[in-house]
């Protein structure tokens, strides 16, 4: 089990800024040499902790238009419809799920008719309500703390130490506090595999 410290937190605050940063000038920044830097990366990502790397876009720069943020009251039974809709939609950049079931998301809306746009993606016998405001300007930030940085354990959900385990499991990582737990889940997963196997 890779025991985290402050410098894998430096590192992913490094890369949460820019994900095209060498390793080589991430290894200058955290005082270590650029393999260890790159076998640190690796651990993160076989652990989940880093998903992929990616680019962040201003598409308001590709071509006119505004950028907006929507909540809509979807009727329960749509919620899962209305946000595969909106994920595939190219203009919508972010879809949130609230508590309350409802749909949050950021887009890009064409500039000549963005009331259109927006009626257009949503199909309003799906919907309760909708509200929508134009952004003036967005910005990121990333910020990584220490206290947040806590793997739980995948059987009993405590906190994954450095005496934790590590398996994949039908190609899955997956993080366990003991190997009691690592046991259990393993031993629970092959009794439902059987059964469906069996059905």
């Amino acid at each position: 089990m890779h025991n985290f410290d402050e410098t894998d937190l430096e590192i992913l605050r490094l890369l949460a800024k820019d994900g095209r940063r060498p390793f080589k000038e991430v290894a200058e920044m955290v005082e270590l040499s650029a393999p260890a830097v790159s076998e640190r990366v690796s651990k993160l990502e076989e652990q989940g902790i880093i998903r992929q790397f990616t680019i962040d876009i201003d598409r308001t720069q590709l071509r006119r238009s505004l950028p907006l943020l929507a909540t809509v009251d979807v009727r329960p039974e749509c919620l899962d419809l209305i946000r595969q809709q909106l994920v595939a939609t190219p203009e919508v950049e972010y879809v949130y799920t609230t508590i309350e079931s409802n749909l949050v998301f950021h887009a890009n809306a064409p500039e000549t008719n963005p009331r259109e746009w927006i009626l257009e993606q949503l199909d309003p016998s799906m919907i309760v309500s909708y509200e929508v405001e134009l952004l003036a300007d967005t910005e990121r930030s990333f910020t990584l703390s220490g206290a947040e940085f806590a793997l739980s354990c995948a059987e009993c959900g405590n906190t994954v130490t450095s005496e934790g385990v590590v398996t994949r499991i039908n190609g899955e990582i997956k993080q366990f506090c003991c190997p009691s737990c690592e046991e259990r889940y393993e031993t629970q997963f092959e009794r439902l595999r059987e059964r469906a196997e069996n059905e």
